[in-house]
Formats: C-alpha cells, structure tokens, sequence
C-alpha cells in the first residue's frame, strides 16, 4: 500500500495515472516528475520500492498541491470579486467566466440562480 499526501494510491494502477488522484498533478505533470526521477511510468504501484517512494515524495514536496493548491485559488477567485473586474463579476453571478455563450448552454449555472441562490446586488 502506498500513501502519499494522504492518499492511498490504486495498487493495480500505473504509477503515473495513480498520481493523478492528487489534486494539483496532471498526467503531464505525473510524467515530468516520474522522468526526472528516471521512474519508469508504466510501472505498477505495488512494484515501486520503498527508494522509489521516498523520492516520490520528496519530489512533491517542490509543488504546491491539494489544499494549499486550492486556498490559492479560492485566494485569486476571491481577489477578482473584490477588484469587482469583468471575471469577478461573473463568479458572482455564477455565470461562464472565459467568454463561452450562454444562450443555450450554462442551463445548470442559471437554473441554479433562480432558485436557490440569490443573485447579488451589483452597486454602479
């Protein structure tokens, strides 16, 4: 079994998919760490030694991941509102932020702005 930043990781699974489960690592990203620690990627979890795990480990210690990961975000997201910028406005709203149309699609965004959530006053 092998626990990493709090997650155990599939045991049938290729290392480099397994590391995906951490929030914050991609599969480019899984694929970059596993070659500079010269891991082969297609590698199964339950083969990876004890070595290989420490340096695993002490590799992600360089990135900023899982909650700390997402504080910044929230950070930024948080930020954007209080500038009371064109993306901030749209968080707010509850609307696409990155300029797609929401004519026909953002449904779920809108159904669940007229129901449950208020939208906010927006002061000119």
């Amino acid at each position: 079994m092998f626990r990493l930043m709090g997650h155990v990781l599939p045991e049938e699974k290729s290392i480099w998919i397994a590391l995906t489960n951490i929030y914050g690592i991609g599969r480019e990203r899984s694929k970059k760490i596993l070659a500079a620690l010269n891991i082969e990627i297609m590698k199964k979890v339950k083969d990876i030694s004890e070595e290989e795990q420490k340096m695993i480990s002490d590799e992600l210690k360089k990135y900023v991941l899982e909650n700390d990961l997402k504080r910044e975000v929230a950070a930024a997201i948080k930020r954007l509102k209080e500038i009371k910028c064109y993306r901030g406005m749209r968080h707010n709203l509850g609307l696409p932020v990155r300029g797609q149309l929401t004519r026909k699609n953002a449904r779920t965004a809108k159904k669940l702005l007229g129901r449950s959530k208020v939208r906010p006053v927006l002061k000119k």
